[in-house]
């Protein structure tokens, strides 16, 4: 590890933990203002979806510019500077009073989102090949965390405060973190991985070329059919509870906590998991765990089953997209972790709509069960790429 002591590698490993779950505490901070901001618009239900494309649609055209950038500047200073314009751009959608402008300030928003996941998971690439560690999930873990944490805050603060004194809070508190935590990501210059030709550290992973393309797409696609599950509990498990089980609003809320706490977890545990099966294994165990437990979810006949169903859906696709995201970064550096975020980030789009329409063909449990089908097709694609790169 040239030019790296334990206690830089250490302090990296912090910074960027500290990083990945800021990200998901303001992300998390901005939904939970959601509703309070569509009442300030006077948006309908067809034009706040519209303006909330503006965050979709800034992530994935910064997604793929940040790769480059990266090369060119740095994994760790596009990170400091996506940080700061998060911070900032967090605090603009209250400002807003009609859903064009709200489109425009959330498009802005949307690109400081897509630039820092790019740039944070490609610094974490980085010191996993140099710490020769599984340490991704961690990583990721810390993103949940911060998502929790955020939403925790926002319930809690949703009556007391007014959405603009709450953003505006949490661009204060985000600045304040990426003053004392970006310094360390400016000083200690990102690690160079150790140029051996084990499957851990590819000499090949910082030059995207024609033959690793496939492989890095696919890995893209797993990442695709993972985030296509979670963006779909998000935004239907509560209402699948409430209409199909009879439960009540507040019982039905506790479906999606029930898969986040779950996912969390499995991040937590997803080092040891990965050390011992390695990466082919846990990503066919967890595709294959998680179709088993969304159909428990999906078509359970009793609230406890459906509960259950969650969790062991949570456990199984927590450790997919970090494993995922990795594996395109060893290929093709921060241009592979660009292409796999943004088809991740498409299957997180792609889920609530997908579900939607299929809800009003057939029905809600019917719908959800495409989680089930996508999660054993990421476990399928996962097992046909091991044996492909192996014959």
């Amino acid at each position: 590890m040239p030019g790296h002591t334990p206690t830089d590698l250490s302090r990296l490993r912090t910074a960027l933990t500290v990083f990945f779950a800021l990200d998901g505490f303001i992300f998390a901070g901005w939904v939970v203002r959601i509703p309070d901001i569509k009442e300030q618009t006077n948006a309908s239900a067809t034009t706040l979806g519209l303006a909330l494309l503006g965050v979709s649609a800034g992530a994935v055209v910064t997604m793929i510019l940040t790769g480059r950038l990266c090369r060119r500047y740095g994994n760790h200073q596009v990170t400091v500077v996506c940080a700061v314009l998060l911070c900032l751009s967090v605090a603009l959608p209250p400002l807003t009073h009609s859903a064009l402008a709200l489109g425009a300030v959330l498009l802005v928003f949307g690109s400081a989102y897509g630039g820092i996941n790019v740039a944070f998971n490609s610094a974490a690439v980085d010191l996993v090949h140099t710490l020769r560690r599984p340490i991704m999930p961690s990583f990721h873990a810390a993103f949940s965390l911060g998502g929790m944490a955020g939403a925790g805050l926002g319930a809690l603060v949703a009556g007391a405060l007014t959405p603009t004194r709450h953003l505006l809070g949490l661009t204060a508190l985000g600045l304040l973190v990426t003053a004392f935590t970006g310094r360390v990501l400016l000083r200690v210059p990102p690690p160079s991985p150790p140029q051996d030709t084990t499957p851990q550290a590819s000499p090949r992973a910082h030059r995207p070329g024609a033959g690793t393309r496939p492989l890095v797409l696919t890995f893209g696609l797993i990442a695709l059919c993972t985030a296509y599950g979670e963006g779909a509990l998000a935004d239907w498990s509560a209402l699948h509870l409430k209409q199909d089980l009879d439960v009540t609003a507040g019982t039905a809320a506790a479906g999606y906590s029930c898969f986040a706490l779950a996912m969390t977890v499995g991040r937590l545990t997803g080092t040891r998991l990965l050390e011992r099966l390695g990466q082919t294994r846990t990503l066919v165990a967890g595709g294959t765990t998680a179709a088993i437990g969304m159909l428990l979810g999906a078509l359970a006949p009793a609230l406890w089953i459906a509960l259950l169903g969650f969790v062991i859906t949570g456990l199984g696709l927590a450790n997919l997209f970090p494993v995922a995201i990795e594996r395109a970064g060893t290929l093709a550096g921060p241009d592979g972790v660009a292409i796999a975020s943004t088809l991740g980030y498409g299957g997180m789009l792609l889920g609530p709509p997908a579900i939607g329409f299929m809800a009003d063909w057939f029905s809600l449990p019917v719908a959800l069960t495409s989680v089930a089908v996508l999660a054993a097709t990421a476990a399928a694609i996962a097992l046909l790429t091991h044996r492909a790169t192996h014959h």
